[in-house]
């Protein structure tokens, strides 16, 4: 078995980008992206591994042990080197587009200064994991408060529904598909795709998720969140807009909205917890016969993923939406094709054979396989005979030709 080995030294143009989901958007194969993202989670890491950058360079600690975040493992099983390099002005020390080299844990800047850091090899990676799950407990403790106190705070909105926005979307009796750009949300929207087209869903797309949506071939018919994610493209797609704005009314979102032009139509949600949350809810107190979630959190691993304790609210959501909810995550692991093609051949062969075998054991059917036969050796006398006729006379050439078509033959001859 053959090893990839990283090359000793990599060279790289560097691109900066505090948040890891705006700076996927400008990298490309070779890049050196340069983040400050404490405990890259697992979305960012598949974001980063699908642009194929050559390294990653954190300017906090990747894994800081609050948890067991699995991005770094996910970064370093794709082969792209990972440093962390604590450093409070660390990217505008680097620049945006220098070139950058890379020799062991030294990354060597275009003026020649040489900043060192921590560079995450498998081992360090399972060691520091390892360390991350004794301290999980401490977590779950914090989880648990914060839970508490979301549940104090949106008590109406979670038993009542008090504080939901009018909107135009008719949600009554509907099925409805929410979409969130999170694990696994491109093979399930594709596995999906009868639901879809059979049950013509209200389709909510949650900030990037609406992206996704447009990415998959469909339009949304909402758009709810902050907006600090979802491109202009969907915005302008003609989907109602949900603005989420924090508990006292303010709603940055709403700021870009007026400078696109969109503000008129657009609504506010006023909520604490995600905007996942907050799209359930009102799809549930709209009336929706059934919610289908795709890429929404539902481990706890997925709630610390974020990093932020409003996750906890998604719990308490779970719980209020009830047997509405239908998860669509990991559907399409659970039905990926397990069968190969040499099997499908074997089966429809074992098929045919049976259909023979039925019908070798009835009259009719008997008179059908003759009949057959007939046809089939009719063909095969005509076929054969084609290969001959230049090399006889054409009256002895119409004798290799099957009854029906000797008449054709011979006019054709005559003309």
């Amino acid at each position: 078995m053959s090893t990839v080995h990283t090359p000793a030294v990599t060279t790289g143009i560097a691109r900066i980008g505090r948040r890891t989901k705006d700076l996927t958007k400008r990298l490309v194969p070779g890049d050196i992206a340069v983040i400050d993202h404490e405990d890259i989670d697992r979305v960012a890491a598949e974001a980063l591994v699908e642009k194929k950058p050559a390294a990653v360079i954190n300017a906090a600690q990747s894994i800081s042990g609050r948890y067991p975040n699995m991005g770094p493992q996910i970064l370093v099983d794709a082969g792209i080197i990972v440093i962390d390099i604590e450093h409070d002005t660390l990217l505008e020390t680097i620049g945006e587009g220098h070139e950058l080299t890379l020799d062991g844990a030294d990354v060597r800047l275009a003026t020649g200064d040489v900043l060192q850091g921590k560079r995450y090899t498998p081992s360090i990676v399972a060691e520091d994991l390892r360390r991350a799950r004794e301290g999980l407990s401490e977590q779950l403790v914090k989880f648990a408060e914060n839970t508490m106190e979301y549940m104090v705070q949106e008590r109406d909105l979670l038993i009542n529904g008090v504080g939901t926005p009018d909107v135009r979307t008719v949600f009554q009796d509907r099925a409805v598909l929410i979409v969130v750009r999170g694990y696994h949300y491109k093979e399930d929207l594709t596995v999906l795709q009868p639901f879809i087209r059979e049950n013509r869903p209200i389709i909510v797309g949650v900030d990037g998720g609406a992206d996704a949506v447009l990415d998959a071939g469909y339009r949304p018919d909402m758009i709810i969140g902050d907006m600090d994610s979802v491109s202009d493209r969907a915005l302008r797609c003609g989907a109602e807009l949900v603005v989420h704005a924090y508990r006292d009314g303010c709603a940055p979102g709403m700021e870009r909205l007026a400078e696109l032009g969109l503000d008129d139509d657009a609504v506010t949600f006023p909520a604490s917890g995600t905007s996942e949350d907050i799209a359930m809810l009102l799809a549930d107190d709209r009336g929706a016969d059934v919610i289908v979630a795709v890429g929404t959190h539902g481990t706890l691993e997925e709630f610390l993923d974020k990093g932020r304790a409003g996750m906890s609210s998604t719990f308490l959501t779970r719980l209020r939406v009830g047997s509405k909810l239908v998860d669509a995550k990991g559907v399409s692991r659970l039905y990926r094709q397990r069968i190969s093609t040499l099997q499908l051949f074997a089966l429809v062969a074992a098929g045919l054979v049976a259909i023979i075998a039925a019908l070798s054991v009835t009259a009719g059917g008997q008179t059908l396989i003759q009949l057959l036969g007939a046809r089939l050796d009719d063909f095969l006398s005509w076929f054969t005979g084609l290969f001959t006729l230049q090399s006889v006379p054409a009256s002895a050439a119409a004798l290799l030709l099957p009854p029906r078509l000797t008449r054709p033959f011979r006019e054709e001859t005559h003309d």
